[in-house]
Formats: structure tokens, C-alpha cells, sequence
């Protein structure tokens, strides 16, 4: 399954709407492709992954190297609508530090936004809440 890719912006902030899997090949690469032709004058982007259903260790290099190459620009890169299984993939690799997380697209903007109110994701709160696999 490949992955699609759709660029929007809000405010000032590119937004990517993911649809499919951030897997090692062609998607992982699209994702970076994607990411680093970002205009110079929008560093800022949210990673919308509420239609991502799996993230590989690949795909996990490819959104700590992009999330790096923004860095670098003076931008940043926020992660939206993860599913459980992609938090929990997060959490166990550490990267649930790394990355700021948020479950309202609003908020994630409001983010890049200092005077602004945020409701930031609270991932100590989804792992006491977590269920054991039976």
C-alpha cells in the first residue's frame, strides 16, 4: 500500500494529511521527499496520521530525519491523530519525548504560536489508561 500525501497549509503551517503506511521503500522516501520541499519561508509542519495504520522502524527513522532537517531550517514538526498503536510504538521507542503530540488539529497549530492556549497530549494519562493484550 503506498502512501498519499496531501499538503494544505493553515495559518502559515503546512499541514500533510497521510494516508497508508510510512514503510521502508518508496513511502518512506515520498514522506522525506515531501518534507524537504517544503518552501524555505514554511518550516513549520503538522503530520496529520489519523489515516496512518503502521509505521515501521524505517518510517520512524524517516520522521525523526525529517523532524531534524526542520530543526535545522528553523522549523519544527508536530505529529497529529496517531492511533494506539502508533503512541504506543512511540512511547516503547522513546520518541513519544521527541516528538510533541496532539489530538486537535487547532491545538497543533496553536502550538507553533506562543501566545496561544494549547491542549498538548497527556501520553502519561494513555499509558496508565492502556488495557493489557489479552
Amino acid at each position: 500500500m503506498s502512501l498519499e500525501i496531501n499538503a494544505r497549509e493553515r495559518e502559515g503551517i503546512a499541514i500533510f494529511d497521510l494516508k497508508g503506511r510510512i514503510t521502508v521503500g518508496q513511502e518512506a522516501t515520498a514522506l522525506r521527499e515531501h518534507i524537504s520541499s517544503l518552501n524555505q519561508d514554511t518550516p513549520n509542519l503538522v503530520l496529520n496520521l489519523a489515516q496512518v495504520d503502521y509505521i515501521d522502524s524505517t518510517g520512524l527513522g524517516a520522521l525523526v530525519m525529517c523532524s531534524t532537517s526542520l530543526r535545522k531550517r528553523g522549523g519544527a514538526m508536530k505529529l497529529l491523530n496517531l492511533n494506539r498503536r502508533n503512541i504506543e510504538l512511540l512511547v516503547m521507542t522513546k520518541l513519544a519525548t521527541v516528538f510533541e503530540i496532539f489530538t486537535d488539529e487547532q491545538d497543533a497549530i496553536n502550538s507553533y504560536f506562543p501566545d496561544r492556549k494549547i491542549q498538548r497530549f497527556d501520553i502519561l494519562n494513555f499509558v496508565q489508561h492502556m488495557k493489557p493484550e489479552q
